[in-house]
This record gives structure tokens, sequence and C-alpha cells, in this order.
């Protein structure tokens, strides 16, 4: 695009006139960087319950002009995190929209106009120097004092640009003076320009940095308000210079703490440290680690703690977000996932289970169903699941000194009495559930005139082979069904006759 169409007022005001007005409008713009980590999740999260609580729209936007770091598939883990935790979005690449392209390299010929337009306003340079290039960080004092590009004369710079020179363009930051913003966390902020630097804007491949484009995006996609890390507090000054220099309207800013692995480290992938998919991986329900994320940092008032995505959306207010870091607590997380689980409906769990069931127990005989129901109320995390199991499949080697319980009052010797008694009583069921199991079990202690824990703690080990087992002799011996329950019970008897 030339010189003269980029100052081509219709261009400019074709994309003012698609600016949606009057609505709340947030979005959620991640780089295509490989994962979403738990700060990413809770700025989309926050970012959605803005615009939810508003009645307003939810854009989903992809930064993507920092070519080196792409990762291939990134981008579908957005797509997927996104839906799996609830956070619907409005426009976005896949859905479109009015102020569409969503995806930054897709909006490349929009950028170097508006760069050229804060040329021409004096509030940006065209850069020559070989150090542009390196420096297009712009975080150096080179780029704050001593690029003698930012005085050129116009007929040097028209001269330069005809011989088709290299250039950055820099956005020209005031010498003197200081700039304020405000964010609805941490109030009035101000930076001496002094201390800002001249940032690139455009890069020599002509796409824009992200601090411009975001900028650019941000206006043009009507966005009211911005969330993000803490750590952007410190461009914020140089946003708002590029806001005032184009007489734009400056967004609400929403600056987030970071959420730290302790007091002195955030969370990163290189150090271990969880993502989302991580954590669903290791058996975290979705729901549940969207309720713990949403409060990494922000709280609803009272006491409640568990609250569903909506009910989040409901709730949210700007004013209980904390300027403190937040800590993520993966003990706390459990805490939150255990909630969630006894809370589920039995068939949602059943079905949630079934995988981590069948890693344990391959016998198609054994009712998925049926062992989640035993599961449900002492289940913490999914993939605790089978570890708990493996006695369905077949009974383990184990030692008969199980047998002995100082709480049950039994030993080896009473145990194999106890299993003597209950064969026969098992055997003479006609009906095998749990009501016939335990009305024969608990009517034999009755006439055995022993407690019922006497005789149910041999018939567990009998059919179990281990000590702590998820529900109890009756529940296993119906699962097990009746001939492998009096198989294992034969086994038992035999095992403790050998002993005694």
């Amino acid at each position: 695009m030339n010189e003269e169409n980029a100052m081509d007022e219709k261009f400019f005001e074709e994309l003012e006139s698609r600016i949606p007005r009057g609505e709340v409008r947030t979005r959620f713009a991640p780089s295509p960087t490989g994962y979403m980590h738990v700060g990413n999740l809770r700025t989309a999260l926050y970012t959605w319950c803005i615009a939810r609580h508003n009645g307003g729209k939810f854009l989903l936007r992809i930064e993507d002009t920092d070519q080196n770091r792409l990762v291939e598939g990134a981008v579908d883990v957005i797509y997927r995190t996104l839906t799996d935790c609830g956070l619907d979005w409005d426009e976005g690449p896949d859905k479109g929209g009015p102020v569409g392209p969503y995806v930054q390299t897709e909006r490349r010929g929009l950028y170097l106009p508006f760069a050229q337009r804060l040329v021409q306003r004096g509030h940006a340079y065209y850069c020559f120097c070989d150090k542009a290039e390196a420096e297009e960080g712009g975080d150096s004092a080179f780029a704050r004092t001593e690029d003698p590009c930012r005085e050129l004369p116009e007929e040097e710079v028209q001269r330069r640009l005809a011989a088709g020179m290299p250039y950055v363009i820099r956005q020209k930051i005031p010498r003197e003076g200081s700039t304020t913003f405000h964010d609805e966390i941490f109030g009035d902020v101000t930076a001496p320009n002094k201390d800002l630097d001249d940032q690139v804007l455009i890069k020599r491949d002509g796409l824009p940095t992200y601090n411009f484009a975001n900028v650019i995006d941000d206006h043009l996609m009507g966005i009211t308000h911005v969330v993000r890390g803490s750590e952007y507090l410190a461009s914020a000054p140089k946003y708002n210079l590029l806001y005032e220099g184009f007489g734009w309207p400056i967004p609400k800013y929403v600056h987030c703490s970071p959420v730290m692995r302790d007091a002195h480290n955030k969370m990163s992938k290189r150090h271990g440290d969880p993502s989302y998919e991580d954590l669903v991986e290791r058996g975290y329900l979705r729901a549940a680690i969207v309720n713990y994320v949403a409060l990494l940092g922000w709280a609803p008032g009272g006491e409640r703690e568990i609250y569903s995505i909506r009910e989040l959306a409901e709730a949210f207010q700007l004013s209980g977000i904390s300027k403190s870091q937040a800590i993520f607590d993966i003990d706390k997380l459990t805490y939150f996932n255990a909630e969630y689980i006894r809370a589920m409906d039995p068939a949602e769990f059943a079905k949630a289970a079934e995988p981590y069931i069948r890693q344990a127990v391959k016998n198609p005989a054994i009712d998925a169903a049926a062992v989640a129901g035993l599961l449900q109320q002492r289940t913490e995390v999914l993939t605790d699941i089978p570890g708990k199991l493996g006695f369905f499949d077949a009974l383990p080697e184990y030692d008969t000194a199980l047998y002995i319980h100082k709480k049950s009052k039994t030993d080896e010797a009473i145990s194999l009495e106890m299993l003597r008694a209950a064969l026969p009583a098992l055997e003479a069921l006609d009906a095998w559930d749990d009501e016939h199991i335990h009305d024969a079990l608990t009517g034999l202690a009755e006439k055995l005139e022993v407690k019922n824990a006497k005789l149910m703690w041999p018939v567990r080990i009998a059919v179990t082979g281990t000590a702590v087992t998820p529900g109890g002799a009756v529940e296993i011996c119906r699962i097990l069904g009746r001939e492998e329950t009096l198989r294992r019970l034969r086994d038992g008897i035999e095992r403790l006759s050998s002993k005694n």
C-alpha cells in the first residue's frame, strides 16, 4: 500500500464505521504457542465473565504476529480449552463477526496505514538504523535516547524510503512530562515519559509488534475492557499515548496479579507446573478447575466457594479482584474436585469414571457403573481410581495376616471359622443382590452371636485380598457375582486351613 492510499481517509472511515457501539465487548487474545497455562485460563475466564455479567460480547482473537513462537496445533488447543471450560465466544476466527478477520496475520494490511498516520501526526517515526532489527523489543537506551532517526528531516526520510532502505516504525514518546493511566484494580498509575522507550510498532517484515497490533485491534473491534497480566502495567502508558495519538477512547484496563507457584516464583511449564490440559490428564474435572481458577485472585464475598460457570458470571465484579499475587495450591484444587465429584449425578460420574475403571478392570463381566457407585463418595481425583480396583479382575496374592484385625477382633483362626460359616449361607441364596447378601451375612452374625464386623472383615479380605477397598463386603460380593465370590471364599478357606 503506497503512502497516498495509506492516508486515504475513506480507508479509516470505513473501518471506524464497522465498530460496534453501546455494548460491553471483551476479548481473549492468546498467542498460539502450545498450551493453555493457568494464568491464561484465568484471563480468559475473567474476560468472559465481564462480558456475560454485562450482557455483552466475548471475542476470541488469535495474536500470531510473533511467527518465531508459533506451535503447530496450538490454535486447536485454544479452541478445545475454551470449549471444554464453557467459555463460549460470540465472534472469532471460526465464527466470524462484523470486525474480522480475527487472526492478526490476516489483518496485516491494516497496521502499516495506522502507523503511517501516527508518523504524519508526529507520534511515530521511521527508523533506518542497523540496530533497529535487533532492538525491535524497544526496551533499550538506544530506543529511548540515542536513535538518530527520531529527528531526521522529512526530505531525508522520503529519500531513504524511495531508495528502498529497510526500516521499522517506532513510537515517538514525549521526552518531557509523564503519562498517567487508570487501572480498575491498581487505580491511577503514573510513569515519567523519560523512562518509556520508543517501542517498535512495525517490524522490518511489515508485521506489527504485539504492543501496536493489540491497540489497533482493540479499538477496531470496539473492545471496552482489556484484561491482562500485571506484567503489562509498565506498557500501559505507551498504549495510552497511542490511543491519544489517534484521538481514540481508552478502554478500561484490568491488570491481574500473576498466579504463583509459591511466594517467590511464577508458575512455569518449564518448572513442571501443570497447564490446563495437564490438570485434566491428572483426573481433575473441568468444572472444578474453572471454579478454582476463578478464585485465584478474585473473591465473590461471603463464605461460598462452589460456583457453576454461569453463577460465576452472575457474581463477577471487578471490585472482587485482588492486587495480591495468587498462590496455586494443588491441595485446594483437589478439595474442589472432590466436592464436584460427590455432587455429580451418579450416571454422570459413572460416565466420567468408566475409562479409569477400565484401566484396571478388564473383565467385561464386571459392571463399570456398579463399580462407579462404590467410588463416587470416596474419590478425589479420577486418576486415583485404577489403583483401587485391581482385585476385581483377579484376586491378588496376599498374606493371611490381613485377616488379623484388632478392631473387629479377628485373627486367622476366627476368620477361618467365619468363612466356613459364610460360604454355605451365601451358597443358599436364591437372589444375588445387596439386600439378600446383607441379610444373609447379618443374619449369620446374629446366629453366631458375633458383631457384624467380625464376620464382614474376613469376607472382605477373602474376596478382595486387600485391606483397603472402595465399598464393603456386601457391595463387592454383589459386583463380583455369585460364582466368583464363592470361589474366592473357598480360596480363603483353603489359605487359612493350610495355616491352622
